[in-house]
């Protein structure tokens, strides 16, 4: 999703929380769905469960539509959380095992796939994006396919196009294709000069996805179903051909603020009537489950579950998938910033927490917003689902779900949350 019309990505993470002091009272009836699966009944996962568990109701209490919790701190069961606010539940019971648009998490499977084939002498890191797609990026000559990988290609996001943007919030149906996507970054120029710094840009890896198409001539779909689903057996993930069904029974729905609520998070810019297209619920939502993935593609386009996205953490931060040489790429990282400590590999995110380094990435799309974690080894995994962007704008609703994040990375890590990022209030 485009950085400048969506809360930023990196609003949410644990060393940047940012203070907020507004708050909206929530209305009684957003609190009461959900359910908790059993855990290991050791004390200290009983005691990280409740807290958890509370948290999760505090989050709904505060406006979250949703929010699915899956933490695996090394030993023994999960524990896993569902919460949903009552009003949606006639759309959907929320459940732990539900799919989940995954947003950018996407790009980590992506990058994956690329380096496989780096690994298998198919692609090189070095090549210039010229060599795989002759003619469609400017300049593409001085862009080598690992700038592209760690957001330093300058490529302007395609996600902030306003064409995009329409069809980003469902005002337009077209079905855009990679190429088309690319197309219309390219439009705008670059932000920068190859290499000269960090800009995140999911134009990227659109480029991606059609540059390992190019190399193996199979559809990154499929790609993806080869290489990493079938080989995990990650039954419930696939990357969308960009339409949804609307009546899986397995997606959970997601939710945005309706025109009159969202009209005062949006940032200055966004062009006049951006809104989001669905039917209306309670609390100034919009049920956007219809809303596609075909401005996504390769920068946002699976659809996966909690359980088998740690699955994959696992895999890849154990070295299950990639050979030594290329997780070393992988976890060689650029800075994002002077505003943030975290740092950007190949697809992958080092993260700076109270309670330790994570790898992982974050990911939104309309009405999903997860954050997905690991620790250095892949033994410890963090998952936490909320089914709204621009709800967590909110500020009571965002520093809920701040908190709730926070409490899930420690738990994660076996540490109490610091004081100091423990309370939602």
């Amino acid at each position: 999703m485009t950085q400048h019309t969506r809360p930023s990505r990196r609003r949410r993470r644990m060393a940047l929380a940012v203070p907020l002091t507004a708050a909206l009272v929530c209305a009684a009836t957003a609190c009461s769905a959900g359910s908790v699966r059993p855990t290991s009944t050791t004390t200290t996962a009983s005691v990280g469960q409740l807290q958890l568990a509370r948290l999760a109701r505090q989050d709904v209490a505060a406006g979250a539509p949703g929010v699915l919790v899956r933490v695996d701190d090394g030993h023994g069961s999960p524990i896993q959380i569902a919460r949903q606010a009552a009003w949606s539940v006639a759309d959907h019971r929320l459940d732990v095992d539900d799919q989940f648009k995954m947003g950018s998490n996407s790009k980590t499977m992506v990058a994956t796939v690329i380096l496989q084939l780096v690994a298998e002498h198919r692609i090189e890191l070095t090549d210039p994006v010229d060599k795989w797609l002759p003619g469609l990026v400017p300049n593409g000559h001085a862009i080598p396919v690992g700038m592209l990988l760690n957001h330093t290609s300058g490529l302007f996001n395609h996600s902030n196009d306003p064409a995009v943007l329409r069809t980003f919030t469902g005002q337009d149906t077209r079905q855009w294709t990679p190429q088309q996507l690319v197309a219309a970054a390219v439009e705008h120029g670059p932000l920068f000069a190859p290499g000269a710094r960090f800009s995140y840009s999911n134009t990227n890896y659109v480029a991606l996805g059609l540059v390992a198409e190019k190399a193996t001539g199979q559809r990154l779909a499929d790609l993806i179903q080869q290489r990493i689903v079938k080989p995990l057996h990650l039954e419930h993930t696939y990357l969308s051909s960009g339409v949804i069904q609307p009546t899986d029974p397995h997606l959970a729905h997601g939710y945005e603020p309706d025109a009159a609520h969202l009209g005062p998070v949006l940032p200055a810019g966004t062009p006049p009537g951006t809104h989001f297209v669905g039917g209306s619920r309670a609390d100034g939502y919009v049920d956007v489950t219809r809303i596609g993935l075909t401005t996504e593609a390769g920068a946002g386009g699976v659809i996966s579950t909690a359980d088998d996205w740690a699955r994959f953490d696992k895999s890849l931060l154990s070295g299950r998938l990639l050979p030594p040489a290329q997780m070393r790429e992988m976890r060689t990282t650029v800075s994002e910033g002077s505003s943030t400590s975290n740092r950007y590999g190949l697809g992958l995110e080092q993260i700076v927490t109270p309670c330790g380094t994570a790898w992982g990435h974050g990911g939104q799309v309309p009405g999903y917003s997860s954050e997905d974690y690991t620790d250095g080894t892949g033994q410890r995994t963090v998952s936490v689902f909320t089914s709204t962007i621009f709800g967590l704008a909110n500020p009571r609703t965002g520093r809920a779900d701040q908190a709730l994040v926070n409490a899930a990375v420690c738990a994660m890590f076996d540490k109490p949350v610091p004081r100091a990022t423990a309370s939602p209030t």
